[in-house]
């Protein structure tokens, strides 16, 4: 029953160093962007991401210098645009260049089940057919021997660190998730350490109420930091939904190098840390992202209103 709490800013001076590789949780939702403003505060560098398809958190690593390598199906942001900031870092080297190791979702989901059950590799027919297993070295094609056919290996994956948001966890770990798990579980269990962000801590005896909730155990976590709107911009199952027009604003911002450096200046860098960033985003607009009427989806005024915060 160790206590693994931890501030935000220890947790990530511990786990996440220079050179290291990380895995990230969620996908256009969930994703644990507290964490990623941290990684960029305390300027992080040289890092491997390690996903199956990221959208803002790793746009944002990206565009802050943060990342110096890539292994992952995608990178974008969901509904509103492309990932501008990971194609100027590609193809121009954009604030500096990354090295991609490219597969499909379904291959990088089996490179984290691989890496869960420590296993060096694990077969899958995804892929075959197309050019990636042509461009990565490191997916082998080879017959079945058991007579089915071709089937491509991908190497496992264990990242040094995961970064994982969930609704609640108790102090030693145990985190329960609701909605979309995306990886997280298996990702839990390959990487080496997990920084599990939760929006409230709760005590044991809750968290065995309703054990078949608890995903991630606690014995797969090093540090448990309770941070509430941990997932801001984006949306959280059961909890918020998703400020639309703050993420415009990122976009909007990202269009040129410059743009996207003085958001990061002033968004993160202008903060101490994330209670100051709840304390500027707004606690109206916050507490607005939690008056949807979620039977017919309707978004408060607030948040509709192109500019205002």
């Amino acid at each position: 029953m160790q206590d693994k709490r931890m501030t935000l800013k220890e947790a990530v001076g511990e786990f996440v160093t220079d050179g290291c590789s990380f895995a990230l949780g969620g996908l256009s939702a969930r994703e644990p962007m507290a964490t990623c403003y941290e990684i960029i505060r305390q300027r992080k560098r040289n890092l491997t991401l390690v996903t199956d398809s990221s959208c803002d958190a790793a746009e944002l690593l990206i565009a802050a210098g943060c990342i110096s390598r890539i292994e992952c199906a995608y990178i974008w942001i969901g509904v509103i645009g492309n990932g501008v900031n990971y194609r100027r870092a590609v193809e121009k080297g954009i604030p500096n260049f990354i090295e991609v190791e490219e597969y499909s979702n379904l291959g990088m989901a089996a490179r984290l089940l691989a890496g869960s059950m420590g296993l060096p590799f694990m077969p899958v027919k995804t892929m075959l057919g197309t050019d990636i297993v042509n461009v990565n070295p490191r997916i082998k094609v080879i017959e079945d021997p058991y007579g089915g056919g071709p089937v491509a290996l991908v190497p496992a994956a264990n990242p040094d660190v995961a970064l994982i948001h969930a609704q609640r966890a108790d102090k030693t770990g145990n985190a329960q998730l609701w909605g979309c798990y995306v990886n997280d579980d298996i990702m839990a269990r390959a990487a080496k350490h997990v920084i599990l962000t939760c929006e409230e801590i709760v005590p044991t005896s809750e968290i065995r109420k309703i054990p078949n909730m608890t995903v991630i155990p606690g014995y797969s976590v090093s540090a448990v930091v309770e941070v509430p709107y941990g997932c801001h911009p984006v949306s959280f199952s059961g909890y918020y939904w998703m400020d639309i027009p703050f993420r415009r604003e990122i976009m909007a911002a990202a269009k040129t190098p410059e743009g996207i450096t003085a958001w990061i200046d002033e968004w993160v860098f202008g903060v101490e840390n994330h209670a100051e960033y709840l304390k500027k985003v707004g606690w109206e607009r916050l507490a607005a992202l939690k008056e949807l009427e979620v039977d017919n989806y309707r978004i408060p005024q607030i948040l509709v209103e192109e500019g205002g915060r």
